[in-house]
C-alpha cells in the first residue's frame, strides 16, 4: 500500500470515527458517492442529530468539490415519476431528534464537480444551520457502499409495459 493510500485510509477512518459536533448538532456516518466514474455530479448522505433543546434548520451546504452545492430531495410528480428538487428552505432538525440524508430522499447534492470523487477520497463540506452555525464535516467517498444502505424503500410504478394495442 502506498503512503498516499495509507494516509487517505487513515483520514477516512478518523472522519468516520469522530462525528462532527457544534451547538448540540452531531453528524454521524457521512459518506459521498458519484453515480458513475465520469459523473459531473455527486451526493453526500449522513444522519444529523440534534441533542439540543431547540429545533434547528439545515439551511445550506458548501464545498470546494463542486461549482454548486445544494440541499435536495426526491419527490414524486403527478405522473408518478421521481424528481430531484432543490429544497431552498433546507431541512428541519428537531430538538432531541434526527434527520436522515439518504439515497432516495433528502441529501447534499454536488453539481459541476471540480474534481473526480475517487473511492477513499475525503470531501470537506460545511453544513450551515440556522441556530448552531457552521459545522465542517470531513466526508469519505465510499463507492462500495451497498445501493440500498440507508435508502428508504420506495415503490415505483412503471405502468404496464406489456400493453397491447388493437
Amino acid at each position: 500500500m502506498s503512503f498516499k493510500s495509507l494516509a487517505m485510509a487513515t483520514v477516512a477512518a478518523l472522519a468516520i470515527a469522530a462525528p462532527a459536533l457544534a451547538e448540540g448538532i452531531m453528524v454521524k456516518d457521512p459518506y459521498a458517492r458519484v453515480s458513475a466514474k465520469m459523473s459531473k455530479s455527486g451526493a453526500a448522505f449522513m444522519e444529523i442529530m440534534n441533542h439540543g433543546d431547540a429545533d434547528d434548520q439545515l439551511i445550506e451546504a458548501r464545498s470546494d468539490v463542486a461549482k454548486r452545492v445544494e440541499l435536495h430531495t426526491h419527490k414524486e410528480n403527478a405522473d408518478g415519476v421521481m424528481q430531484m428538487l432543490h429544497v431552498e428552505e433546507g431541512f428541519a432538525i428537531p430538538a432531541h431528534g434526527a434527520h436522515m440524508l439518504q439515497r432516495g430522499g433528502d441529501h447534499v447534492m454536488f453539481m459541476g464537480l471540480t474534481q473526480p470523487l475517487e473511492h477513499g477520497d475525503v470531501v470537506s463540506v460545511t453544513l450551515v444551520f440556522e441556530k448552531a452555525g457552521e459545522v465542517v464535516v470531513e466526508i469519505p467517498v465510499d463507492l462500495e457502499r451497498k445501493p440500498k444502505h440507508g435508502m428508504k424503500m420506495m415503490k415505483h410504478d412503471h405502468g404496464n409495459m406489456n400493453k397491447q394495442t388493437n
